[in-house]
């Protein structure tokens, strides 16, 4: 009877070493998303989405939580990595579009690792205009 409690003591170390070895194989995989930030003159939207970039995970925009100017891509970008962390995502991809003249996106990015969120690849996904240099009109277009 000794015997086979032993073994069944055993079995189950044998068990558990399985178990924490399976546990921390599967902590150290990080789930990523994509990040996409546009900073225009008056506001910065951050968009967070899947890695295929269709469903949206979280999407703000610095005046749903301040309204001074110099705060707001900041601390859009912090409440964008406090979603992603209760989601479950740890690391991001991020995709800069500079539309605008706002300076936005840098305070954005530079939120990330102050959160402790990892980052992937930056890219930089600008539209780039291929038919012409500049469209007739003038900066502020055609007035009637």
């Amino acid at each position: 009877m000794a015997i086979s409690v032993w073994k069944w003591i055993l079995w189950l170390k044998r068990k558990n070493k399985l178990l924490l070895h399976l546990a921390h194989k599967f902590a150290k995989v990080r789930m990523s998303s994509v990040f996409r930030t546009s900073s225009l003159l008056s506001t910065t939207l951050v968009h967070v989405a899947g890695l295929s970039g269709r469903e949206t995970i979280v999407k703000i925009t610095g005046g749903m939580r301040v309204k001074a100017d110099k705060d707001e891509a900041m601390l859009a970008a912090q409440d964008v990595t406090e979603r992603c962390k209760q989601v479950g995502i740890t690391a991001l991809h991020v995709k800069l579009c500079a539309m605008g003249p706002g300076s936005g996106a840098q305070a954005a990015l530079c939120a990330l690792p102050r959160s402790e969120v990892k980052i992937g690849r930056i890219e930089d996904v600008t539209p780039i205009p291929t038919d012409t240099t500049r469209r007739k009109g003038g900066r502020r277009g055609r007035r009637l």
